[in-house]
């Protein structure tokens, strides 16, 4: 007659293992679905970005006759560069082109280094009232809109004589510095200190420590800030077109806004005007966004 411990064991181990099996197949449905999920969500989004981009492409390359058809997804037959050439000369695209690449290149080395250096010395002084104060003063700027500031803003730009791509420059510094400041703190704070040490026992200075070994090893979250300050700058249109008072010196995106009239039914004249201003963004972000992932997620977690 078998034991009945044994039989009672047996009959336990065997209903753990039926949970343990029911458990692992409700999750690997549970995970299934999630992933399903995740995809559908991930096709979703990427298509309200690539639809619009294709139709941008597509009315870019097409001649007037075909951009009146209505059409808008029908592939250009044949393929027509002519518009570009128009648009080119309509907007004065070079000039635009320039003062918007010497904005966003002020801008970008702007906000780098301010940033960082405001980052090291609060980070580094985490423990005085100041530094930590001024931390969360910059901080609660982040919240603080353009639009809610514009009155005074484009006040005080006349007055001192701001009123141009200097001011507008120099406001995009201003307003991505809390945001990047954001970003350095998280990263400064997972450097030790004990190399600074290092080098302040050999005689190095404070202004030695920071650009000559901090800095440095603040590439990674330097090119991230600097791609979403590029990105910022590049893509703004309500600050220059309202801080800039000469529309001759005024940036792609407001001199689309500008042109906007001119361009009249000549759809593939009006792409490929949008084309030519989105292009550098696009190209600069395809290049850079894995170092835009991989700087926001290091400094996450450190």
């Amino acid at each position: 007659m078998a034991n009945p411990a044994i039989v009672t064991r047996t009959l336990t181990s065997g209903s753990r293992d039926a949970d343990g099996t029911r458990r692992r197949r409700a999750g690997r449905v549970g995970q299934e679905r999630s992933n399903v999920l995740g995809t559908v969500l991930l096709v979703v989004a990427s298509l309200t970005v690539l639809v619009p981009l294709y139709v941008t492409v597509t009315m870019a390359f097409k001649t007037s006759a075909q951009a009146a058809d209505g059409n808008a997804f029908s592939l250009p037959a044949p393929f027509s560069v002519s518009s570009f050439a128009t648009a080119w000369t309509l907007t004065d695209f070079p000039r635009a082109f320039t003062v918007s690449v010497l904005v966003t290149a002020v801008a970008v080395a702007g906000t780098v280094t301010l940033a960082s250096m405001a980052s090291y010395a609060i980070v580094r002084n985490w423990d005085r009232k100041f530094f930590k104060g001024a931390f969360f003063y910059l901080l609660a700027s982040m919240f603080l809109p353009f639009p809610v500031v514009a009155l005074s803003q484009i006040k005080l730009t006349g007055l001192v004589g701001l009123d141009n791509p200097a001011g507008v420059a120099l406001l995009h510094v201003m307003f991505q510095l809390s945001f990047s400041m954001l970003l350095f703190t998280a990263f400064l704070r997972s450097i030790p200190e004990e190399l600074e040490e290092s080098a302040r026992l050999d005689g190095a200075s404070t202004w030695q420590v920071f650009w000559k070994l901090v800095f440095p090893l603040l590439a990674p979250m330097s090119a991230t800030v600097g791609i979403f300050a590029f990105l910022a700058s590049w893509n703004d249109f309500a600050m220059p077109s309202l801080i800039t008072a000469d529309p001759s010196l005024q940036t792609l995106p407001v001199l689309q806004n500008i042109f906007q009239t001119q361009f009249s039914a000549d759809y593939d004249v009006a792409f490929a005007s949008y084309l030519m201003a989105m292009a550098p963004a696009i190209v600069v972000y395809l290049f850079t966004q894995r170092w835009v992932m991989a700087g926001v997620t290091q400094g996450a977690i450190k």
